[in-house]
C-alpha cells in the first residue's frame, strides 16, 4: 500500500505554534495578527494530518482511501496558507509559502497517480520528494515566524546591511 513508510508532517509543529501566537504584550497590527492566526491554524491543521496519517493502519483496504483524502485535505491548507496576505515583517517568506503550496499539489497528484490505480512506485517516490520539499519549506516559514535565521540544506540566507543603502542620490551631492 505506502510501502510501509509513514508521512511525517512537522514533527515540531506543535512545540512551535504557542510561540507563533505569543506576543510582547504590545498592541498588534490587525494585518499581522490575522496573520498570525491564520499561520497558527496552518501548522495545527499540519500537525493534525501527521497525527491521522500515521495512525492509518497499512494494511486496511481503505487506507489508501483515507490517505488521499487527508492529502487532498493537506493541499488545500497548503493553498489557503499561501494565499494569505504576508504582512511586510515577514515578506521574505511570501514566495516561500507559494513555492510549499506548489509543492504539496505536485504532491497530491502524484500520490493520486501512485494509489488511484494500479500501485505506481514511480509516482509515490516523486510524490515523496514534492511532498518533502513543501514541509521543508513550511519549515523554512516556521523559522522565520520565530526570529531565527533559517537553515537546512540547500537554504540560503541573504542579509543586507542598513549602512548599504542610501536616502540620498548621490549624483547630486556637492552640487
Amino acid at each position: 500500500m505506502f510501502n510501509n513508510k509513514r508521512l511525517n508532517v512537522c514533527g515540531i509543529a506543535i512545540v512551535l505554534i504557542g510561540l507563533l501566537v505569543t506576543g510582547c504584550g504590545k498592541k498588534e497590527d490587525p494585518k499581522l495578527e490575522a496573520y498570525r492566526e491564520s499561520m497558527t491554524t496552518f501548522y495545527s491543521d499540519l500537525s493534525r494530518y501527521d497525527n491521522e496519517i500515521n495512525a492509518l493502519d497499512p494494511d486496511d483496504e481503505a487506507a489508501k482511501i483515507q490517505l488521499l483524502d487527508l492529502l487532498d485535505q493537506m493541499n488545500l491548507t497548503y493553498k489557503t496558507m499561501a494565499e494569505a496576505p504576508v504582512p511586510d515583517e515577514f515578506s521574505g517568506i511570501a514566495d516561500i509559502s507559494v513555492e510549499a503550496a506548489d509543492y504539496m499539489q505536485k504532491a497530491d497528484e502524484f500520490y493520486h497517480m501512485a494509489y488511484d490505480n494500479e500501485f505506481d512506485s514511480d509516482s509515490e517516490m516523486l510524490a515523496q520528494q514534492y511532498y518533502e520539499r513543501a514541509n521543508s519549506r513550511a519549515q523554512v516559514i516556521l523559522q522565520v515566524l520565530h526570529g531565527e535565521v533559517p537553515e537546512g540544506e540547500g537554504i540560503s540566507v541573504e542579509t543586507q546591511s542598513t549602512y548599504e543603502f542610501s536616502t540620498i542620490d548621490s549624483s547630486t551631492d556637492g552640487e
